[in-house]
Parts: C-alpha cells; sequence; structure tokens
C-alpha cells in the first residue's frame, strides 16, 4: 500500500505539484479576505471608546495600539475559577450607554442570550493568576484582536493626540458569534478611516 503511494507520487510531474500549492496558497488567502468581508458586512456596528498609543513600524508605516474601556474588566463570576487552559476565550456582554458608547455589563466564559441591544464580543484573557494553577483573576485584560490599526505615515501622531482629548472612537463590526473586526475609525464623531469591504 505505501509502496503504491509513493510510486503514485513519484510520477506526478513536479510542475503540477507547484502549481496545486500555488492554488493552495492563493486558496487561503481568498479565505481569509472572504471571512473579513463577511464580519464587515454582517456584523452589528458597535462603537467603542479608545485609548490608544502610537508606535512606529518601520516595514509597515504607522500603526495605532488601541485599548478600549472595555479591555480591563472587574472578572464578575468567573473570579477564582479555573482557567480551560492559558488564554482561555471569554464572552464579553456589551450594552450601549446614553450616548451611544458601548460598555461591559458582564464576562462569561461560555456565549450567553443577550437583549436586542446588547452585544457579545468574544476576546481572550491575557493572563492568568497563580503560578501553577491557571486561574481567572478578579480583574481581567481581554484582547479582542482589535488592537492594532494601521494609518498612513504620519497620520499615527494626529491620532495620538486625539486619544488624549478623548476624541477618537472605533466603529467594530460584531457577529452573533462575538466575532469582530474594526470598521472605522471616529474622530470627533466624524469617520476619518474606513475599512473597505473586500
Amino acid at each position: 500500500m505505501i509502496e503504491a503511494i509513493t510510486n503514485f507520487w513519484q510520477r506526478i510531474p513536479k510542475a503540477v505539484l507547484f502549481g496545486v500549492a500555488i492554488l493552495l496558497q492563493c486558496a487561503l488567502l481568498v479565505l481569509m479576505v472572504a471571512d473579513r468581508m463577511q464580519i464587515l458586512r454582517e456584523g452589528r456596528e458597535v462603537t467603542l471608546q479608545t485609548r490608544p498609543v502610537d508606535p512606529r513600524d518601520l516595514l509597515r508605516g504607522d500603526y495605532v495600539v488601541l485599548g478600549y474601556d472595555i479591555t480591563q474588566l472587574p472578572a464578575g463570576a468567573l473570579a477564582g475559577q479555573p482557567m480551560a487552559g492559558r488564554n482561555p476565550v471569554v464572552f464579553v456582554k456589551l450594552a450601549p450607554d446614553a450616548s451611544g458608547l458601548y460598555q461591559p455589563v458582564s464576562v462569561h466564559a461560555e456565549p450567553v442570550a443577550v437583549t436586542a441591544a446588547e452585544v457579545l464580543i468574544r476576546g481572550r484573557v491575557a493572563y492568568s493568576c497563580g503560578s501553577t494553577n491557571r486561574i481567572f483573576c478578579d480583574k481581567l485584560t481581554v484582547r479582542y484582536g482589535l488592537e492594532s490599526y494601521f494609518v498612513p505615515e504620519g497620520e499615527g501622531r494626529k491620532l495620538e493626540q486625539a486619544r488624549n482629548q478623548q476624541k477618537l472612537r472605533v466603529v467594530a463590526a460584531v457577529l452573533p458569534s462575538g466575532r469582530a473586526a474594526i470598521k472605522r475609525l471616529l474622530l470627533d464623531g466624524e469617520p476619518v478611516y474606513e475599512e473597505p469591504l473586500y
């Protein structure tokens, strides 16, 4: 059996194998773009207050590292409970406040039901308490995959200044599964950067 597979494999021209490898890589790229398009098109929009820091990436230009008011959260019922592994997935229930900004309501280890006004966003806990036993701390640092945004060179400083004045916000698209992506940046309530849907 193994000998038959080896013989078959050796009879395939190297050009065909090379072509198949290229097609597989192209298919993976298309799937990644399609996944992002699905989030941006079908996701529910939520507006989040940011706390950016502005480092520089010499290879890719300026980018803004974004922190959110929903990054540092009380663990609530999860505090002291064992984690299901390193950097476990959690679901944060968000609800809009009077100004339309989404604020955290509660943190859960599994998806929970939400009302029409609420949204469930998926994130990962950044660290755990305890030296050997991984348990949820009283306060959680949660990463949502929304923590960096690339901007044209030289634009990062303007966004950092807006952060200092509490004028920078992010509109994120969130799917019912909790997956999220940045859709646009708002400066003084006006869109300054918008993600294309493709």
